[in-house]
């Protein structure tokens, strides 16, 4: 009987010796494609289980394979998925309060409209009148536009909708204008303490002319898809070149302008073009102030007066005596509208990088400028990726973890340096490692 007992021991300590060589073979395999995955810039690969060879589970739910003594890895799908690589920044600079907000949502769906591949979204979003519209869009915008895009999907009944051409783009054109107008709708129906509803006992200052700027792109394997309202813009740099993906809406602008006009509205030049001498620009999420709302918004406190508002936010008596000649009923709506203008880019080799930002930055510098300054930063060998190694900024001794968020980063101090007056708010994509 001991005889047997010291067999079966030995049996099981020799087994338990060899799976923990297993194991460990495993670890050292899985360390190395991880390094050389880190290197190239691309994820780690990953594995499936349709080998002819036995395959056995690794820790991450992959599996290999081995034949002749040599490691078979095999991929997922035929593409494998890039994380893009970006870098962003944000600071209040010179301004009082801090109003503007970014987004960044890597891989946050996988719709038929994209042949089920990862869509990753950049936003910039400059509030204005308050920090809680742009908060609001920061939130939700993402969440929106899935949801249009799973509609489309339902509507057309097909699980991939066809070859990008003019009938995708007018997919695509549907769901951001939509999202777009869901999201004023929210931003209307919002207090700037997160009450839906305006069932809360706030202040009606927290609740007029509060709006937001709103610059999305959604970026693709082959398109870079920018929707813009407002005046935050996106610019690519292509082969050395600033192309603008966007154009500001600015009231004399003068499709613009014709379409205020049209509406019944004015643009009066106090400190530059304002829409009813109020805002500086003609399209917003948000941004009015509907006095009949009121009551239904706070019945416990009558509707703001123009001389109340006026103390609040710090505006002369010619703004002053132009609000009291519109009425109570609408201040900027309908002249301010929500929609976005569209704009579809092929992705092409040359494509280096994909900056968003508010005008804060645009301000003081022009596409071209920062264009280059972005160019500068990113166009070093070996660049790393967002959880690289660490890169120092020998003018601020500062270390940051890639390349793009250097870029984000001296873009900042470049307009900080020229005198912006306004929030800051930058993100760089790296489309050379994306």
């Amino acid at each position: 009987m001991t005889e047997v007992c010291r067999r079966m021991s030995n049996e099981n300590e020799d087994d338990s010796a060899a799976k923990c060589r297993e194991r460990r073979r495993r670890r050292i395999e899985m360390r190395r494609l991880a390094a050389i995955s880190t290197t190239r810039g691309s994820p780690q690969p990953t594995y499936t289980k349709g080998s002819k060879e036995k395959s056995q589970a690794t820790g991450d739910g992959s599996s290999s394979s081995t034949a002749e003594g040599k490691r078979v890895v095999e991929t997922v799908s035929e593409i494998q998925t890039v994380e893009p690589v970006f870098g962003s920044m944000s600071v209040s600079g010179r301004s009082r309060e801090m109003e503007d907000a970014i987004s960044v949502r890597t891989s946050f769906c996988l719709p038929g409209i994209n042949r089920r591949r990862p869509l990753h979204l950049f936003g910039v979003y400059d509030g204005h009148g308050g920090y809680h519209v742009a908060a609001l869009c920061r939130e939700k915008m993402h969440v929106l536009i899935e949801e249009e895009l799973e509609r489309v999907e339902s509507t057309c009944g097909s699980g991939e909708i066809g070859e990008f051409g003019a009938e995708w783009e007018e997919m695509w054109r549907g769901v951001m204008k939509r999202s777009y107008e869901r999201m004023d709708e929210v931003a209307m129906s919002t207090c700037a303490c997160g009450s839906e509803g305006f069932q809360c006992e706030c202040h009606p200052t927290q609740m007029i002319l509060g709006g937001s700027t709103a610059v999305v792109a959604v970026l693709t394997p082959e398109h870079i898809i920018v929707a813009n309202c407002g005046d935050s813009r996106a610019v690519l740099s292509r082969g050395g070149r600033a192309i603008p993906l966007s154009v500001d809406h600015k009231p004399d602008r003068q499709d613009e302008l014709a379409r205020i006009e049209a509406a019944g509205g004015r643009v009066i030049y106090l400190d530059g073009a304002r829409v009813e001498g109020i805002l500086a620009m003609s399209r917003a999420i948000g941004s009015a102030y509907d006095g009949s709302r009121m009551p239904i918004m706070c019945d416990s406190i009558a509707p703001l007066s123009l001389m109340q508002f006026a103390v609040f936010k710090d505006v002369n008596e010619e703004q002053l005596g132009i609000w009291e000649s519109l009425g109570r009923d609408e201040y900027l709506k309908p002249f301010v509208i929500p929609e976005p203008e569209i704009t579809f880019t092929k992705r092409e080799s040359e494509d280096d990088c994909l900056l968003l930002a508010s005008d804060g930055l645009w301000d003081v510098l022009s596409g071209d400028l920062a264009c280059k300054v972005a160019r500068q930063c990113l166009r070093e060998e070996n660049r790393p990726v967002n959880a690289g190694p660490q890169i120092k900024d020998e003018g601020a001794g500062a270390l940051y973890p890639s390349r793009s968020m250097l870029a984000a980063a001296l873009l900042t101090r470049l307009a900080l340096g020229r005198r912006s007056c306004d929030n800051i708010s930058v993100i760089v994509v790296d489309l050379k490692s994306s």
